[in-house]
């Protein structure tokens, strides 16, 4: 398939690095990994993975926090 659009994404440096550092170890490049990601949302209909929210209260009892 021709691949003809650009994608510009303002994401974290710091999260980009560590990204490139796995993918290069997997001989992946950056736009190879997100076009399998968007292909994969494509197949599937949706995001890839579970997305859930962390097992968090829902209200926190701020009185108990101190500045610490």
């Amino acid at each position: 398939m021709e691949k003809s659009s650009t994608l510009n994404l303002k994401i974290n440096p710091t999260l980009k690095h560590d990204a490139e550092s796995v993918l290069k170890r997997l001989g992946l490049p950056m736009s190879t990994t997100v076009d399998m990601f968007l292909h994969q949302i494509v197949l599937v209909g949706g995001i890839p993975f579970s997305v859930t929210l962390p097992n968090a209260p829902e209200s926190i009892d701020t009185t108990k926090m101190t500045d610490e």
